[in-house]
């Protein structure tokens, strides 16, 4: 009863309505007075205003029997007085007025005017009642369902849809008008424009107008409604809602913009507009509208950046004030010098682990491409000129590091170019507010155009002596081109530079140029930069040879001869081509020529084909995993028939920088799993199978085990525990160089898919892997490394046991105790009787009836633990002594080379259990290192002078200086009895980083002296060793580690100084690397390369998060104080603001974000992945929760909690670009979303109220302002991935801080979750 009783209500108050309005129409009535007879009819009926049932009748109304200037008016007057909702009332006319535009063109005019006067004022339709009733009925109105993605559930999103289906009705009538909406693809608009079968009678106003009147005025429409499009663009508030519906609803957007265009280009109307242009119109439909997310407006040099301002200080170039621009781009520096490091491989692409850093560093630098590219060439010239003549030592040379400079830079180079140029046409088109657009560009051009600067650079650009033939003959080609001479690389084969009249004096960057012209980055109009090609020459020598054996006369069919082969392997190809054909010849080919092709491979192509050396390793790694022979049926392996070729190729690749280039590359797994294979058929073999070669040498199926297994297990730290650098919730560090982590990564190359695949690198690393193995491998498909492995395990994680008597590996231990110590004889005492304590050998003792046993290499490895033990055992007791050890031990390595390793895993574990009593190295029974061992202590005190560090003494301590653990001691006097020679150097570069390891993990002073005698063995590796010693003071000592640290921040910010604009920067933290050839002999080293060299032994890596932290913030006031002298001080703490000078403010800025870089960076480098989530996670919100009293005066005057605050927020985005990069394309990225929520979410709770900080305000606001302004401005990409709830959690908080803005901005990038709030946001706020 009550409900008809309302209905009926309704039913009298709308008849009412209606009267007074038929008579008001009928008697000319004061629209002011209709509006308020109506509002007080309706108000006594209990109607709320603005009401919409009232905006909809009087559109009802006025269409079409009573289209009459008297209604207009009344609709006008109720707008005016808001008792109707403007948005809605707009809504609502739009879908009848434009159809009908040309037969009332004086209606569209009408309703054109309301829209220039209401559609700028907003209402919070959230209030109106029955809302949801209104969203409905206007969403079917307006059909938001079917053209729009995002459904109209929140009032902000309704608001967008109606602005927008608004300003597209308009641009399409203004196209059908002139005829140009059947150039759209669509072909029509996707709302009615025009009348569809509908007669319309007893219209007055056609009898009335005169039709050229009428024509007069449609044109006249036309030219309104596209100036009122512009408006709309144009206004403060309506172009940010129409910015929303870019930003969360792309696919409708795309079609708005073409319209755009095409009315730009084609529209007469446009061009006849006196308020607007193409020009305008183009350029308002491409920016972003101003203050969102627009680039923060740099802070003028005399302004202190106040927290209260959404500016943030990525932008402001480092290399204005005190600063080399080099500075930007220190983390790259590092990262680079690290990756020479050959104390563990990686198995990650370090194209990948650039490309990503570049991205990243060049989104917070704001930099252009033109200036990423520079940098990016810059670092890696440095890293070459850093280390251009580089110590002798089982370490990286130069190759190395030109591999970095001239083929993983060109490739990281490479792969940016294609990303920009393989994005999908419709990203470019409809992303056009693209974050950092102004700094895209066109990278190709931009590659040239830093390639051409960079020949002002001349200090880094001197070529090393051995890349000096490579860059004249660069420069000769290019003089050629330039002078109308072309020649192919042919011709270069045949000459020498001397032959050429004019010099041809080339550079690094001539070989650069060559290099990005070899990948088709450049073109050879580059040989026409100014400056570049030095000369001209008329003719070519005369002095020509013939045909001399070399990569063309390979290409034109000519036999692998001695002479050619010597050839081809001193001279790198110089095509794809021609390795492509080589590596045919080692498939397919005979014996010979398919050892020869090894050969070949494994050469200069490897080691300096920088324009195709990732195709050189790519083949290499497929040559090691040869296909069965098609012919191929027998039992074994088709492997074995490939001995003398894959022993060639493992010999070939067994250097330090070979080995180095596949890490760079990115093969470590590969090659990895290729080795594993390998192994596991030769050690399975009996030692009687081998081969002869043509030159004679025998090789046996121990030697190619041998040189497998002591290159795989190069490729992991196999001597370091498992459970070492253990970081938060991720897998211990030392762990993840394990075969089975370096097969879970070759696996997942197989599975790659989406975003993964976009990225080139990843796509060349999973062609490699599936051209040998289409499936995936586990390490159970290797059952005997397993087992090996297994025992390696436990060897380490506990004492040596479980040795049965009378079983096959007990029998085994017997023959090898018996081959390696069948010449003792001490009185009664015969080689039968050396025992320990779980096997005992027995047998004759007569060397002729002894020989070496015949045994399969992982028979043999499953025993030498149990060998080992008991020799160690029996020199321990007096039975044998150190000479006759080492001896032992020396017959037992070259029997089967690959038992060095089981040796030296069997010593690591035995000496950190620190069971056995330290000997005396006294020159009788055990080498003694006297002769040397004040030496090497006076040389590291020279290497660590520049760090303020203090070196113990040698004679520190109650122990005499020359003692050492008995196992250290035995294996120190085993690695020196091997030669200095290209066979051992593979084995000695397997055990000496292990003797290393092993030596730095014992008390001081045992490195010292294991560097003490190697010095004596090799004298040329004196500088080498002294500075592997040097670098063990840190390991012993956290306080050590603490302060080269300190000497990392002081000298890269230059506070070593009285001035805060004193040098620093990239120059001073890593110098010239070791040093040692710059002056002529030992000095001291730049602390950045110690750390590097440091770091990965440091065990305790949670220790360095609170000191890496609580050095940033020390050098923040450091930053802040120095360089001021005490009346300035006391000037400052009076000072509004702390405005205290315009260049050293400028600067202090500056060095604030590059202290952050430094920190970030070392962080990253110390612990990785793990350590940078504990960062984020736990170690930052910890210190905010942390009361941080100031211990230097003035601090707060001086704005230092200001200035933390913004180092720390720029330590945390260095963070995250560190360990996830810019995208989503690393597999690192994955853990971002969790990471980054829970860090915001400390954020949110602590904007909410809900927690309390101990911090100073000024700190945390600062933080907050410039965390989430860096977010915004520089990796917009993040946000994306939080919780949109989170979002808004966020925003709520910046707006209670007055901080609108950046609320706004961060909302806008929630994409269709926050849109909503967004325009709330904007017209909450009139933003």
């Amino acid at each position: 009863m009550e409900e008809v009783s309302a209905s009926y209500d309704q039913c009298s108050y709308w008849d009412a309505v209606l009267e007074l309005t038929k008579l008001a129409q009928e008697n000319g009535s004061d629209p002011l007075l209709w509006a308020i007879q109506v509002s007080a009819n309706m108000s006594s009926s209990g109607v709320s205003f603005p009401s919409f049932e009232l905006a909809n009748f009087l559109v009802s109304y006025i269409f079409w029997e009573n289209n009459v200037p008297i209604t207009w008016k009344f609709l006008e007057k109720a707008l005016v007085l808001k008792i109707v909702p403007s948005l809605p009332v707009l809504a609502l006319l739009s879908t009848r007025v434009i159809p009908n535009r040309h037969s009332c063109p004086a209606a569209f005019r009408l309703y054109m005017e309301l829209l220039k006067t209401h559609a700028f004022e907003f209402e919070s339709h959230s209030k109106l009642p029955n809302y949801q009733k209104i969203r409905k009925s206007i969403s079917n109105i307006i059909h938001s369902s079917q053209i729009f993605d995002v459904q109209a559930d929140e009032p902000g999103v309704l608001v967008i849809q109606i602005v927008f289906s608004i300003v597209w009705q308009l641009l399409d009538a203004s196209l059908d008008d002139e005829g140009l909406l059947k150039l759209t693809p669509e072909k029509n608009s996707r709302w009615p424009t025009k009348l569809q079968d509908m007669e319309i009678d007893g219209y007055k106003n056609s009898d009335v107008m005169r039709l050229e009147n009428k024509e007069r005025l449609k044109n006249a429409n036309t030219v309104m409604a596209i100036e009122l499009i512009g408006k709309f663009l144009q206004n403060k508030v309506t172009s940010r809602i129409i910015y929303l519906a870019r930003q969360s609803m792309r696919r409708p957007w795309g079609g708005f913009v073409q319209r755009i265009q095409l009315l730009v280009s084609h529209s007469t109307a446009l061009r006849n507009s006196k308020l607007l242009t193409s020009e305008t119109l183009l350029k308002l439909i491409h920016n972003s509208p101003k203050l969102m997310l627009q680039r923060p407006r740099r802070c003028a040099p005399e302004e202190l950046p106040g927290v209260g301002h959404f500016k943030s200080l990525a932008y402001r170039s480092g290399c204005r004030v005190g600063l080399s621009c080099a500075s930007l781009w220190l983390p790259l520096d590092l990262i680079l010098e690290d990756a020479m490091d050959n104390s563990q491989v990686n198995a990650t692409s370090s194209v990948e682990t650039v490309t990503g850093l570049v991205k990243a560093l060049q989104a917070i630098n704001g930099s252009t491409w033109h200036e990423t590219f520079l940098g990016l060439w810059k670092a890696a010239l440095r890293l070459v000129q850093r280390e251009r003549d580089p110590i002798e030592g089982p370490v990286p040379r130069l190759d190395t590091r030109l591999c970095m400079l001239l083929s993983i830079t060109t490739l990281v180079v490479a792969d940016l170019i294609e990303e920009e140029e393989s994005a999908p046409t419709d990203e470019i088109d409809v992303d056009l507010d693209s974050q950092c657009k102004q700094t895209t560009g066109n990278r190709r051009g931009d590659l040239a155009s830093s390639l051409q600067n960079l020949g002002d650079f001349e200090m880094l650009l001197t070529p090393p002596h051995s890349v000096i033939p490579a860059a004249n003959q660069a420069a000769a080609k290019a003089m050629m081109f330039v002078s109308g001479i072309n020649v192919g690389s042919a011709y270069f084969e045949s000459i020498s530079m001397t032959d050429i009249p004019t010099n041809c004096s080339g550079n690094l960057r001539h070989v650069i140029v060559e290099a990005c012209i070899a990948r088709n980055l450049l073109d050879t109009s580059a040989y026409f930069w100014p400056g570049y090609a030095s000369g001209s020459i008329n003719q070519l020598p005369h002095t020509v040879p013939t045909q001399i054996p070399s990569w063309s006369s390979f290409m034109k069919g000519a036999p692998l001869t001695p002479l050619l082969i010597n050839a081809l392997v001193s001279v790198p190809a110089s095509s794809l081509a021609e390795l492509e054909k080589i590596f045919e010849t080692a498939v397919k080919g005979s014996d010979d020529e398919k050892i020869a092709a090894a050969r070949i491979l494994s050469g200069a192509s490897l080691v300096r084909g920088w324009n195709i050396q990732e195709h050189t390793a790519y083949f290499i790694t497929r040559l090691l995993s040869p296909p069965a022979p098609a012919d191929y049926s027998g039992d074994d392996s088709h492997l074995i028939g490939f001995g003398p070729m894959l022993n060639v190729l493992l010999v070939g690749i067994a250097p330090v920088d070979c080995v180095q280039i596949f890490s760079l590359h990115g093969l470590v797994p590969q090659l990895a799993c290729s080795l594993m294979t390998i192994c596991e058929v030769f050690g399975s073999c009996i030692p009687n199978i081998s081969w002869t070669l043509t030159t004679g040498e025998e090789i046996s199926a121990h030697a190619v085990f041998s040189n497998a297994f002591a290159l795989l297990l190069k490729l992991w730290r196999f001597n370091h525990p498992p459970i070492e650098y253990g970081v938060g919730d991720l897998p211990p560090v030392g762990s993840q160089l394990t075969p089975e982590y370096l097969l879970l990564v070759r696996n997942s190359l197989l599975v790659s898919s989406g975003n993964l695949l976009k990225d080139p690198n990843r796509r060349r690393l999973a062609t490699v892997a599936s051209a040998s193995y289409l499936k995936p491998i586990f390490v159970d498909s290797f059952p005997k490394l397993k087992v090996w492995y297994r025992q390696h395990l436990a060897c380490i994680a506990s004492p040596l046991s479980g040795l049965v008597h009378g079983t096959p590996v007990h029998q085994t231990v017997d023959a090898l105790l018996n081959m390696m110590f069948r010449k003792i004889s001490r009185g009664s005492q015969s080689a039968t009787s050396i025992t320990s304590g779980s096997s005992s050998s027995s047998g004759p003792g007569s060397e002729d009836t002894l020989p070496r046993p015949i045994l399969p290499a992982w028979d043999i490895l499953e025993a030498v633990p149990f060998v080992v033990d008991a020799a160690l055992t029996s020199c321990a007791h007096g039975i044998l002594s150190p000479r006759e050890l080492c001896t032992g031990l020396k017959d037992l390595a070259d029997y089967l080379p690959a038992s060095l390793a089981t040796i030296v895993s069997y010593f690591s574990a035995e000496v950190t259990r620190g069971i056995w009593k330290p000997v005396f190295m006294n020159g009788t029974d055990w080498p003694s290192p006297a002769a040397n061992l004040f030496y090497v202590e006076e040389q590291i005190k020279k290497i660590l002078a520049a760090t303020g560090v203090d070196v113990p003494s040698l004679a520190a301590g109650g122990n005499s200086p020359g003692t050492l653990p008995l196992p250290l001691a035995a294996f120190v006097s085993l690695t020196i009895t091997y030669k200095l020679d290209k066979a051992s150097q593979r084995f000695l570069n397997l055990a000496g980083p292990a003797l290393e390891s092993l030596a730095a993990g014992c008390p001081w002073p045992c490195m010292p002296i294991v560097a003490s005698l190697w010095t004596q063995k090799a004298k040329r590796w004196s500088d080498f060793l002294v500075f592997s010693a040097s670098r063990t003071v840190f390991l012993h000592n956290n306080d050590a580690v603490v302060q080269l640290l300190k000497s990392c921040f002081s000298v890269t910010l230059g506070l070593n100084t009285t001035s805060v604009t004193s040098n620093g920067g990239v120059g001073s933290l890593l110098g010239h690397g070791f040093g040692s050839h710059m002056y002529g002999g030992i000095s001291p080293v730049a602390p950045g390369i110690l750390y590097l060299r440091v770091y990965r032994s440091i065990r305790d890596i949670m220790f360095m998060r609170e000191e890496i932290v609580s050095l940033l913030m020390q050098s923040v006031k450091d930053i802040a104080c120095s360089g001021l002298p005490v009346e300035q001080r006391e000037k400052l703490k009076s000072a509004k603001n702390g405005k205290y000078g315009h260049v050293s403010l400028d600067t202090i800025m500056i060095k604030v974000k590059l202290a952050a870089s430094l920190g970030a960076s070392l962080a990253w480098l110390t612990g990785g992945l793990g350590l940078m989530q504990s960062l984020i996670k736990e170690t930052l919100p910890s210190w905010f929760l942390s009361a941080h009293p100031s211990d230097q005066e003035g601090a707060s005057t001086m704005g230092v909690p200001m200035l933390q605050g913004y180092a720390l927020a720029y330590f945390t985005v260095f963070c995250g670009a560190h360990a996830w990069g810019l995208d989503a394309i690393s597999s690192s990225s994955k853990r971002r979303p969790k990471v980054l929520r829970e860090h915001l979410e400390f954020v949110a709770s602590v904007l909410d109220g809900q927690i309390s900080l101990g911090c100073d305000p000024a700190t945390w606001r600062a933080y907050v302002m410039e965390l989430l302004s860096l977010m915004v401005d520089c990796f917009s990409s993040w946000m994306l991935e939080v919780d949109v709830m989170l979002l808004k959690r966020l925003g709520e908080g910046l707006r209670k801080w007055n901080e609108e803005e950046l609320a706004l901005a961060l909302l806008c990038l929630g994409g269709a979750g926050t849109i909503g709030a967004a325009a709330e946001l904007i017209i909450d706020t009139d933003l």
